[in-house]
This record gives C-alpha cells, structure tokens and sequence, in this order.
C-alpha cells in the first residue's frame, strides 16, 4: 500500500504545486481575476485528486486481485490525499514566507476593493476592513495559516476519496 500511496499522493501534489506555482503569480499581479483564481484552483484540486480514483483502483486491481473493501479503499485514498495536502501546504508555507510574506495585506486590499466595486454600503466595508485586519493578525500564526491552507485542499480530497471508494469496492469473486 505504502508504494501506491506514495505513487499517487506525489503526483498528485506535484500537480496541485505546479499549478499553484503557475497561478499564484498571476494572481499577485492582478492578471487573474480572484473570482477565476478560485475557480481555477478548486478545478485544479479535483482534477489533481483524480489520482487518488487510479491509486485506489491500482491498489484494488494489482494487490486485491481485482477486490477491495470501502473501507480499505477509504484507507488508500484518504493517504493518498493526506500526502497530496502535505505536499500542497509545505509548498505554500515556502511560497508565503520565502516570496509574499505580505499576502495577508494584498488579499484584505483585494477583497476591500471587490465590495467597493460591487457599491457595498460604508458600514459593511468598514465591517469588512475590521474582519480582515483580524484575519491578517491571525494569518501571521504559523498554526493558524497551516490549518486555513489545508481547510482548503483536504475537504476536495475527502470528498473525492468518498467518491471513489464507493464506486470502487468490489467484493472478492465467489470461487466455483
């Protein structure tokens, strides 16, 4: 298992790095809009968690004969995903301290400027300015830009492992 896990899980976050060290970039300078930023990102979980669907379905058919438990299943693809999480937090803790410390402050400047357009009232972006000043404080603690940074790629994943063990447990043919 340990081989599968290994296999997929470094593919896949070699994907999601890829495209993040792609995107983040685009979005710093304001080529990419935030809104597609999102999108872009979220599809690129789901497509990079696609691996965890051929780890689980390699594992089931090269070492289950063809056969395989959801909750062996589960078990494959939630490491795969840990693996792939690992992979996607470590490269953002580099890229956050190493190239954009001020992250925190381009992104409240960014949000601000969107409820500006959108002709937000004076007191909700003043609420907002408030909540984002926060936010950044909060970003500063290691611990706290940790667990925000992995809430955003491991629910895709466990979404995605859920799925594909369901589709793919198969129980063990009957011998005649």
């Amino acid at each position: 298992m340990k081989k599968t896990v290994l296999t997929y899980g470094l593919i896949s976050g070699g994907i999601l790095v890829a495209l993040m060290a792609i995107t983040i970039p685009l979005c710093m300078n304001r080529t990419l809009d935030s809104v597609y930023s999102e999108v872009f990102g979220y599809t690129s979980m789901v497509l990079a968690f696609i691996l965890v669907f051929l780890g689980i379905r390699s594992y089931r058919d090269n070492t289950g004969g063809g056969a395989i438990t959801f909750g062996k299943a589960f078990t494959v693809g939630l490491l795969i995903t840990l693996v792939t999480s690992a992979m996607y937090v470590t490269a953002w803790e580099i890229i956050y301290y190493g190239f954009i410390p001020d992250f925190a402050d381009k992104y409240s400047v960014l949000v601000v400027e969107k409820m500006e357009k959108k002709g937000a009232s004076a007191a909700a972006i003043e609420k907002t300015k408030a909540d984002m000043a926060r936010f950044r404080k909060m970003y500063k603690n290691p611990f706290f830009n940790i667990g925000m940074t992995l809430m955003e790629v491991f629910p895709v994943g466990l979404v995605m492992t859920l799925v594909s063990a369901g589709i793919l447990r198969r129980k063990p043919a009957m011998a005649t």
